[in-house]
């Protein structure tokens, strides 16, 4: 943790902007508001500076600004971290929103992305060769963000985390240094930010590997009525066991959303919806769904050949910017007949119709890795789930209690089956159990040495922490 900070001047302001390519705003500014302003509209917070910066020099210019100031640092890329680490309270925001730049090489199949980009960004660009690595499930998630926790989304069955996709990291250390992490330079570094969060440096590029993918995938929700959640629950249980790795699957509990491709009488309907993305060819994937798509009785089938970056955005119009959000999430085993009536029990008790959960099916090429070779360690757990709270700013005063309310209880009844928890989905007051819970005491003993070697004041402490040992 830093100091108090010292005192700033306008003059010593001036300095500092001069120093940068990207701009240095702080409050007064036009666009100061519209800066600090994150994904989750329930953050609120003012930095005393943010630096807009356009380039890795910039970022090492912030960085050592900050230390000879003593300010608090929070780091942004593409501000989506349902916590609200991306800006803080009277000290500075390291802005790499503007870094949005994506290269791709074809024929190596690899790409590399500024820190600041958005997986709309990578999408559009690798997809312009036929080509994909694993990103989120939501087009506006920030590439840095989802990466150095870890990174679940449609490909990871086949084509693993996107932790397991990446190659190396250009990283701003907490004193300033420029260093490249890789499994031949800084390997422990690159071991570190494969899951281990912001605690370890700035990314300011990432270089990921890239695979075949579509450009056109079979894709899309499947809804059934709530009511008949145990039943659907049940057969996807013996569904996914056996399903190739291809076939990434998400199921969603809550209300049908208003989309135009939704009839109208189907609008805010409570309802199960498996979701479904084939990563190989649409015929096959065609015979793999056919028994999903002809169970039971589906109010809608949405499932269909489509571009993969369309799968991408699907929901995006569901999680807007400037709505409020509270999380809770933990990993699961398999669905058990107990555990499928937890479900039925609290995943449709939400009073809000923005309120979801969701339930990813992970195994297949994440459970292959071996636990020890990256900081993310929920290698063998068949399931996460995260809990959504969800309302909007005007209706806080109907929803904010009691939605986290919900959310709450539906992780407390789930107590019996955790197994780990995705520290991408721990929200602001999970606390530092639950980061140790997203690790294990093995992992973060070795987190912990790695900070101390790069970050031995904590200086990077706004994120899910890692206090560095000793």
């Amino acid at each position: 943790m830093p100091e108090p900070q010292t005192e700033i001047d306008e003059e010593t302001v001036q300095g500092f902007g001069a120093e940068l390519r990207g701009e240095v705003l702080h409050q007064g500014d036009a666009s100061y508001d519209e800066a600090r302003t994150i994904w989750n509209g329930m953050i609120d917070k003012r930095p005393a500076l943010i630096a807009q910066c356009a380039g890795a020099a910039d970022v090492i210019t912030a960085v050592n600004f900050a230390r000879e100031y003593n300010l608090e640092i929070a780091v942004r890329g593409g501000g989506h971290n349902v916590a609200g680490t991306a800006v803080c309270d009277d000290g500075i925001v390291i802005d790499l929103s503007a870094m949005r730049a994506v290269w791709v090489d074809p024929r190596a199949r690899t790409t590399r992305v500024q820190g600041g980009a958005l997986w709309s960004d990578v999408d559009h660009e690798t997809q312009a060769h036929g080509l994909a690595t694993t990103g989120g499930i939501v087009s506006h998630t920030g590439v840095a963000g989802l990466t150095i926790g870890g990174g679940i989304g449609w490909l990871m069955r086949k084509h693993g985390l996107t932790v397991d996709n990446l190659l190396s990291a250009d990283v701003v250390t907490a004193d300033g240094e420029f260093v490249r992490a890789s499994k031949d330079e800084h390997s422990d570094l690159f071991w570190a930010l494969r899951g281990g969060g912001g605690n370890f440096g700035i990314v300011t590029s990432f270089e990921f590997a890239l695979h075949p993918v579509g450009p056109t995938v079979l894709a899309g929700p499947v809804f059934w009525a709530a009511d008949d959640s145990a039943d659907v629950l049940g057969f996807y249980r013996n569904f996914v066991r056996d399903v190739p790795d291809e076939l990434g699957t998400v199921v969603k509990f809550g209300t049908i959303p208003p989309l135009p491709v939704v009839p109208e009488e189907l609008h805010w309907r409570p309802a199960v919806a498996i979701s479904v993305c084939y990563a190989g060819p649409v015929e096959e994937g065609e015979s793999v769904l056919r028994p999903l798509r002809e169970h039971g009785t589906p109010l809608l089938d949405l499932a269909s050949p489509k571009p993969y970056v369309t799968n991408q955005c699907g929901t995006d119009s569901t999680v807007l910017h400037g709505w409020h959000y509270y999380w809770k999430s933990t990993d699961l085993p398999e669905l058990s007949d107990d555990l499928i009536d937890v479900f039925v029990d609290h995943a449709f008790s939400a009073e809000s119709p923005r309120s979801y959960s969701v339930l990813f099916h992970l195994g297949g090429a994440v459970s292959r890795v071996d636990t020890d070779a990256t900081a993310y360690t929920g290698r063998h757990a068949p399931h996460n789930i995260n809990i959504n709270g969800v309302w909007r700013p005007d209706e806080a005063e109907g929803f904010a209690e009691s939605e986290t309310v919900w959310a709450r209880r539906f992780l407390d009844a789930l107590e019996p089956y955790r197994e780990g928890v995705y520290v991408n989905f721990l929200d602001a007051d999970d606390g530092t159990q639950r980061v140790r819970e997203a690790y294990g005491e093995h992992t973060y003993r070795r987190l912990a040495e790695i900070k101390a070697e790069y970050d031995p004041h904590n200086v990077f402490h706004l994120n899910q922490n890692i206090k560095p040992s000793g």
